[in-house]
């Protein structure tokens, strides 16, 4: 897609839009080609192939740490606690 057509799908300036594409392309995820006075902004498949399995690899690892924590949580909830002397009936 040309910029002028990916700013027009978002509410920010075209001036944004350029700068994320700049930092897009700086890291690899596009490639942009000069076309007169546009530049044809494409997907770069290896860069995103990159990303997806770093996001991949991070997630794992959180994610299954955030499911242990949250299961150790919600078992400590589900533990009864003991009545002090003072909370007892008679």
């Amino acid at each position: 897609m040309y910029a002028g057509d990916v700013s027009a799908r978002f509410d920010v300036t075209r001036s944004a839009i350029s700068q994320h594409l700049g930092v897009l392309t700086e890291v690899g995820l596009v490639t942009a080609e000069q076309q007169g006075r546009q530049r044809l902004y494409r997907i770069e498949p290896t860069g995103i192939a990159r990303l997806q399995a770093e996001i991949a690899s991070f997630w794992t690892h959180e994610l299954d740490e955030l499911v242990r924590d949250a299961d150790r949580l919600a078992g400590a909830r589900r533990t009864p606690t003991p009545l002090r002397r003072s909370e007892e009936k008679s």
